[in-house]
């Protein structure tokens, strides 16, 4: 058996379809179509069902996903903490962190952590969407990812690989740039509206359009929202400052705006979306660096 035959079926589940798993592969999909048979000849199950036009996990398929996940993230884990005990890597921790927090919480929680201890923890940052930085985890790429949690739009960082801890409350909330200084939101969210919302709206990988679209698709209000412009938290919050549109963003952010004015609330406060900040790891050993923080950030 070779490693890459699971790192083949890893790319297969995550696209969906051979001919977009054997691009990512940078194979041909005759030559991709092959390494998947060769996985499934040495297991002696098919994983597949091929009487279908979509790409479906047979049961032995579903399960042997579990198992190959958990065995690339063991040996990328493994990896990095032998060579650290070797001295040939740097006793770097690996943190993906998601948009929204990268640039507010994460250097306070950071700052904080480090205040607790005399060793320097080196801290390698990488700031994704919440879709990329789950299947970094998946394939042992990071130590640990910090996001958003709502219970309505789970991730599969909450699987029975993976563990997590709170690191405290926040809140998306529905903002707009002000009408004008004495009246209210300029794009007002209210049940009678006759026209649609015009929706500062999250990317499709982002983490906080699954929050945001669980909290509309199980509201009973009828209201309609048309997406006008596609980003990021921080590119939100400029674009809902300009009077472009309406945007639920964390209170964390945009506290400051509220107070001064420059943004305000555009719903009252049951549109308000509670969330938790995460700190989500593997179940298993990690190198000692990583422990040293996770035993730190659970202190």
């Amino acid at each position: 058996m070779e490693m890459a035959w699971l790192e083949d079926f890893g790319a297969l589940i995550l696209a969906g379809n051979f001919s977009r798993a054997a691009s990512a592969r940078c194979v041909t999909q005759p030559a991709f179509s092959r390494r998947i048979r060769a996985l499934e000849e040495w297991l002696g199950v098919e994983l597949v069902d091929r009487s279908t036009h979509q790409m479906v996990l047979t049961p032995a398929g579903k399960r042997f996903a579990v198992i190959a996940e958990t065995v690339l993230r063991e040996i990328e884990h493994g990896r990095r903490e032998v060579q650290e005990i070797a001295g040939t890597s740097a006793s770097m921790v690996k943190i993906l962190v998601t948009h929204a927090l990268a640039l507010n919480f994460f250097p306070q929680w950071l700052a904080a952590l480090q205040a607790m201890t005399d060793t320097e923890i080196p801290i390698q940052l990488t700031a994704d969407n919440m879709g990329t930085s789950e299947q970094m985890m998946l394939g042992g790429k990071a130590h640990f990812c910090l996001c958003y949690f709502h219970p309505g739009a789970p991730s599969v960082l909450d699987g029975a690989g993976f563990q997590s801890i709170s690191l405290g409350p926040d809140a998306l909330v529905p903002v707009s740039a002000p009408l004008d200084k004495e009246a209210g939101p300029l794009h007002p969210l209210t049940d009678d509206s006759d026209h649609p919302v015009q929706l500062l709206a999250y990317g499709a990988e982002s983490g906080m359009d699954r929050i945001v679209s669980a909290m509309i698709d199980a509201t009973a209000a009828r209201v309609r929202f048309s997406p006008v412009f596609t980003s990021h938290t921080l590119i939100l919050a400029r674009m809902a400052k300009d009077g472009k549109g309406l945007a639920w963003l964390p209170l964390s952010i945009v506290a400051d705006d509220l107070k001064n004015g420059t943004l305000v609330r555009a719903g009252d406060a049951r549109w308000d979306i509670p969330v938790d900040v995460r700190l989500y790891r593997p179940r298993g050993r990690q190198s000692p660096s990583a422990e040293a923080l996770w035993r730190l950030a659970t202190a």
